[in-house]
């Protein structure tokens, strides 16, 4: 990262950089954005209404990602019951991993222009429709066109959250919000899997498969985890409507931060040379009563009445809907948009990786797992997210405070990609634990790591393979995507919704080529080929990180003008 570009020193701000410390009081965080002097300024509520927009659109995040890619271990039922084989039923998941995709190029665009809380409680509206019409679907034909339904009412689980944490928290708070976010969904798509068999072959069944779904439909009927389903987007829509206010604020560009000068250290001795840079027409420089307001931080702020509206217009929203629409297809422009999308995107097939193989590697000798104690081995999986959980969001603001304080107190985007590297490594672990593990069939347990579970009287043993691989997995997700994401915000805040529908639509195009073809390239090869390819794509996407480390504000300076910081 070189604060000395020759563009910075033109006068003109550079997006991604703030002012997050006084220069004159360290210790005083600038609060980036400012709020306004409205107490209704979603920036200035209190705390309980920030936990219960957080909590709100979390428990969105859990409870649409929850029903659409659990069919999995629906397989053998659902294959019966339409009277059809595996192969076709195996495209309820395809389809709805697509349809989540690309409807995001439908809700964000609504989202924008007509605000966050009717789209929560829209697309929560038809999942919970699409749920009922799965409970009751008595044809293939049938069923299909509810996972399609079911996949375009889920897709702001995927999107909406990252845009709703930019309208009411802070720059310096967003990395812990953001990982939040990220273990919540795939959390939801991960509540352990179980797999199941049909004719004697165990059915791979990855994160797409909770082990909710697995045990109604083993133990009952397939019908009875929609009837579920239906019951949790209920509560999930009733909770939104009394407890998630609107967040999305117009704000004006006079409230938005000053850009600093940027500085360059010219001597060991920490003699400034500065570039005093007269901030735009538009801006102006806090009052004394702005900075004490921003230095104290006392946001005592609620929503008022009519933020509970069903849905509030934007200026010109015709307009609007139509470059919020492009805003994406943009975005494929803006190399740190790609960056950020192929960190979460190959992550995520990290994670989907163990998950699409571990039926049919521990099912086989040397292992011979039953379907249920493979399931329970993705609670190793849920406690690597919880701890990636826990442990990024700490690293990440030591990191970048530690770097703005050396900066005199001026955040650079970049300052946050430092924390990737222990994920970057604790990724490498875990894939280098499982493919080797798959294929020489590790046996050897971890003497001070030995998981005893009973489920069913059955003594369960969980190997170095599930504790530490299976763990790594699980850290790297809720670590890696919340860095990247959070970097690409940063730089282009205003097109947050945008940046996480181009994001997405890579990660689901991506997730969808790897199950058609993991399965046949693990039985023809064995696992350690398909498992290490991926590995070295994922480590290679995130080597790129130095390039954007070293050049990353130059990048941003070059597309400043660019219409995005506009939100279009």
């Amino acid at each position: 990262m070189n604060n000395g570009d020759e563009e910075s020193r033109r006068g003109e701000p550079v997006p991604g950089t703030e002012m997050l410390l006084d220069q004159a009081e360290e210790s005083h965080r600038i609060l980036v954005p400012q709020p306004s002097d409205d107490p209704s300024d979603p920036l200035n509520w209190n705390t309980l209404w920030k936990s219960s927009t957080t909590a709100s659109a979390t428990l969105v995040s859990f409870a649409q990602g929850f029903g659409p890619l659990a069919i999995a271990p629906m397989f053998p039922q659902l294959a019966k019951e339409f009277e059809t084989d595996l192969s076709s039923v195996v495209q309820f998941t395809g389809v709805s991993i697509l349809v989540m995709g690309f409807s995001n190029f439908f809700w964000i665009p609504l989202s924008s222009n007509f605000g966050r809380r009717p789209v929560l409680l829209a697309s929560t509206l038809v999942s919970l429709v699409s749920s009922i019409w799965k409970a009751k679907a008595t044809s293939y034909s049938s069923f299909m066109g509810a996972c399609v339904l079911n996949g375009f009412g889920a897709g702001p689980s995927e999107t909406l959250q990252p845009q709703i944490i930019t309208d009411y928290v802070f720059l310096h708070d967003r990395g812990k919000y953001s990982t939040l976010y990220f273990a919540s969904y795939f959390g939801a798509l991960n509540v352990v899997a179980v797999s199941l068999r049909i004719g004697g072959h165990a059915l791979i069944n990855s994160q797409l498969s909770p082990v909710v779904a697995g045990l109604l439909a083993q133990h009952g009927s397939w019908r009875n985890f929609w009837w579920l389903n239906v019951g949790l987007l209920g509560l999930t829509l009733v909770v939104c409507m009394f407890a998630f206010p609107e967040t999305r604020w117009q704000r004006s560009p006079d409230l938005r931060t000053p850009r600093p000068p940027l500085r360059t250290e010219k001597t060991k001795e920490a003699t400034l040379e500065t570039t005093e840079l007269s901030p735009p027409a538009e801006l102006r420089t806090p009052s004394p009563e702005d900075e004490e307001k921003v230095k104290t931080g006392v946001l005592k702020g609620q929503p008022r009445n009519s933020q509970f509206r069903l849905y509030t217009i934007a200026p010109d929203p015709i307009r609007g809907l139509v470059q919020d629409f492009l805003a994406p297809f943009k975005l494929l422009a803006f190399p740190i948009v790609i960056f950020a999308a192929l960190i979460v995107s190959w992550s995520a097939s990290s994670f989907l990786m163990v998950n699409l193989t571990q039926a049919h590697a521990f099912s086989e000798a040397p292992y011979n797992y039953s379907a249920q104690q493979i399931g329970l081995f993705n609670l190793a999986i849920v406690a690597g997210q919880l701890i990636g959980m826990a442990t990024v969001g700490p690293i990440i603001d030591r990191i970048s405070m530690r770097a703005t304080k050396g900066n005199h107190g001026i955040r650079e985007a970049e300052m946050r990609l430092p924390a990737m590297i222990p994920y970057v490594l604790i990724m490498m672990l875990g894939n280098f634990i499982v493919g080797f593990g798959y294929d020489h069939g590790w046996d050897w347990k971890v003497s001070s790591m030995v998981l005893k579970m009973r489920f069913h009287k059955t003594d369960l043993r969980c190997q170095a393979i599930v504790i530490v691989g299976y763990s790594c997995a699980g850290i790297q997700v809720a670590a890696l995507p919340a860095i990247a994401s959070t970097y690409a915000i940063d730089s282009y805040k205003p097109a947050t919704g945008s940046i996480f529908v181009t994001i997405t639509v890579v990660k689901n195009l991506w997730g969808y080529g790897l199950s058609k073809f993991v399965t046949e390239w693990s039985e023809a090869d064995g696992y350690l080929a398909p498992v290490m390819t991926n590995m070295c794509l994922s480590v290679l996407w995130c080597l790129l990180g130095i390039l954007f480390w070293w050049k990353g504000q130059k990048l941003r300076y070059w597309t400043r003008h660019s219409r995005v910081h506009d939100g279009v």
